[in-house]
Order: C-alpha cells, then sequence, then structure tokens
C-alpha cells in the first residue's frame, strides 16, 4: 500500500503538473481540496481520467467521486478495493 501511495502521490504530481512539489510534501491523510493541496474542480476531473487510464476505474457518481478524490489515503484503498488493471 506505502508503494502504491507514493506512485499515486507521483502521478498527482504529474499530471496536475504541480510544480516543485514532491511525493513526500504531500501527507496521506491531507485533502487534496480546499485546505490540504488548494486543488479544484477541474483538478477532479484530471484525477479522474488518471484513475481510469492508470487503474481502469471509472467513477460516476459525484458522491462517490468527492469520497474517493478525498486524500491521497482514500484514492489508494479505493484503488485497491476496484483496480481493473
Amino acid at each position: 500500500m506505502e508503494d502504491l501511495k507514493v506512485t499515486l502521490k507521483q502521478q498527482i504530481i504529474d499530471s496536475l503538473n504541480l510544480q516543485g512539489m514532491k511525493p513526500e510534501n504531500i501527507d496521506d491523510n491531507a485533502p487534496l481540496f480546499g485546505e490540504g493541496l488548494g486543488l479544484d474542480s477541474i483538478d477532479s476531473l484530471e484525477l479522474m481520467v488518471l484513475l481510469e487510464r492508470n487503474y481502469g476505474i471509472k467513477i460516476e457518481d459525484a458522491r462517490e467521486g468527492r469520497k474517493v478524490l478525498g486524500s491521497v489515503q482514500s484514492m489508494a484503498d479505493y484503488i485497491s478495493q476496484h483496480r481493473k488493471i
């Protein structure tokens, strides 16, 4: 699970072009939106594409998406349970 979280952090940094950010700067449980990384709705679309492209996971329900994209930890947990690739 730790490897997945580090990989996921790097994928987030790369796909959102978070220059100067390193995986170790992102807390596993910090919110990705608002107070945490400060991501916005456009970023959430990018993260949905990342999940589909890299893990074969497509999230259709917006409420489920909000839960899944809450933090790196919540994303890693969801990927571990639903990975298709």
